[in-house]
């Protein structure tokens, strides 16, 4: 893929427009987070060239004057809600997060369960993060909310969730996924701040849909691709317009609650801060395109992906077929087909002519490469190994794992785990190609070459193993995949 997207100017730009907004308020700015802090491997994907720890990198720079608040919704905790990418839950994520952004330097203050009706796992992990240390606060659904203005505003409504202490200029609010209450927390400081004196502010940072995209773009149906479960739409911002007579673009949720949040805002502070959801936004995304053509291109790249995870959550009943249906609009209104993936029919014709799964690869240098299932390899291993000896320039016939590798593994599946499957996964061969490179120089160089697939674009003629699946993630690689299954089993480990 090419690079249409500069990093380095999205950072700079960003970090001077927040701290802008920052002066705009009594040196107190409650930012609402959007999207993911570390990991934000969509964004890497639709706008090719954005790093995908960008906010990370942002909030370094600004870390001597940023704090964080992470919010996590009680609900989610209770039903061990999962980050599909990473395949842990949302508390886990929550933790994970922690870590990562403390190794940076970058000073978490507090955590915030939202929505809190007692659940029982809740509180569990609210005794966890405690008996570690960490400062936890508990809010419930505040009464009122979202008609009794009057209610939500007084000390009835925000007024019963405890003020989070904080103490630096710019309070980062962010969660492990959607509708985790950061907007409500947000607004709860506010009122409490305004209480004691602090005329605080508040802002909103989204990285899509980009408001100064067109409606169409492929960027802004890519988040429409990404969001279609939740059935987001992208709209006109008709407040921006009528305010400012310019098109500007939202989605429908943040449209549908901006008189809600404006009137909050006003009955707090006593003045009409924003006239729309555009204004309430700090997001220089669509300032840092250099080459929108290319952008087009990964964008709509993204949304075929998209529909294939879709055609197997829906075979795997992980999806609604709502959600499918969906994503076929929007794949028409980009003229768009899945065949224009190109690592697509390389996979299909190759399984349908040797009737055994095969995952295809396009390596760094456009060249496209299959692996096939075998009974000593899994076809994403053999699609791995192939792949890596591809760029190398070696013989497709070398052997890169020494038998002396292989037979300890199997060994140990078979007899001593009693595993039925024989062939070596993913990371099964990852291991035994490392052990060789210990002993043979080209498995070696093979081994070094598995980074150069980061970026790379693979697809599986058959919904491949969940251990495989996160693999291929960790290596980076654009995984896709066939909804058909590789066996009758019920069970795919």
């Amino acid at each position: 893929m090419k690079k249409g997207f500069n990093n380095e100017l999205y950072v700079t730009k960003q970090s001077q427009y927040i701290l802008e907004r920052i002066k705009k308020f009594d040196n107190k700015l409650y930012l609402e987070f959007g999207g993911k802090l570390f990991d934000d491997l969509h964004a890497s994907r639709v706008l090719y060239g954005f790093d995908p720890n960008a906010k990370i990198k942002l909030l370094c720079t600004l870390k001597d004057k940023a704090e964080i608040i992470f919010c996590i919704n009680a609900n989610d905790i209770q039903r061990n809600k999962i980050r599909a990418d990473f395949g842990i839950t949302y508390g886990d994520e929550v933790m994970r997060v922690i870590d990562n952004l403390r190794a940076c330097g970058i000073y978490v203050s507090s955590i915030v369960i939202t929505q809190f009706t007692e659940q029982t796992q809740a509180l569990a992990f609210k005794q966890k993060l405690e008996n570690r240390g960490e400062k936890v606060y508990i809010h419930r659904l505040t009464k009122g909310y979202p008609n009794d203005v009057d209610t939500i505003v007084s000390d009835e409504g925000y007024g019963m969730n405890p003020y989070i202490e904080t103490t630096r200029p710019l309070v980062v609010v962010t969660a492990p996924g959607p509708n985790s209450g950061k907007l409500a927390t947000c607004l709860s400081q506010l009122y409490h701040e305004y209480k004691r004196g602090v005329k605080a502010g508040y802002a909103k940072f989204e990285t899509f849909p980009i408001w100064n995209l067109p409606l169409k773009h492929p960027v802004n149906v890519a988040y429409e691709a990404a969001t279609a479960d939740i059935q987001d739409v992208n709209m006109i911002d008709y407040f921006h317009l009528q305010a400012y007579g310019k098109q500007s673009v939202n989605y429908n949720r943040d449209l549908a609650v901006f008189p809600v949040v404006k009137t909050i805002i006003k009955k707090i502070t006593g003045e009409e801060l924003y006239k729309s959801p555009t204004d309430m936004g700090v997001n220089m995304a669509g300032f840092a395109i250099f080459d929108d053509e290319a952008v087009q291109e990964s964008a709509k790249q993204e949304v075929i992906r998209r529909y294939y995870k879709a055609l197997c959550d829906v075979r795997d009943g992980k999806e609604k077929q709502e959600t499918l249906n969906r994503l076929e609009v929007l794949l028409s209104e980009l003229d768009i087909k899945p065949s224009d993936r190109r690592v697509v029919a390389p996979a299909v014709e190759r399984s349908n002519e040797i009737e055994a799964p095969v995952v295809s690869i396009e390596t760094p240098d456009g060249k496209i490469v299959t692996g096939r299932q075998s009974e000593l390899l899994s076809a994403g291993s053999s699609a791995l190994l192939n792949a890596v000896k591809s760029i190398a320039g070696m013989d497709d016939d070398l052997k890169l794992i020494a038998q002396s590798a292989i037979d300890p593994v199997i060994d140990l599946k078979t007899n001593i785990l009693k595993n039925r499957k024989t062939y070596l996964n993913a990371e099964e061969t990852l291991l035994a190609l490392s052990i060789s490179a210990s002993l043979d120089k080209k498995a070696a160089i093979a081994m070094e070459n598995l980074k150069l697939l980061r970026g790379c674009e693979a697809h599986s003629s058959h919904i491949i193993s969940n251990g495989e699946l996160q693999i291929f993630r960790r290596l980076g690689l654009h995984l896709t995949c066939e909804p058909q299954y590789i066996s009758f089993e019920l069970y795919n480990e």
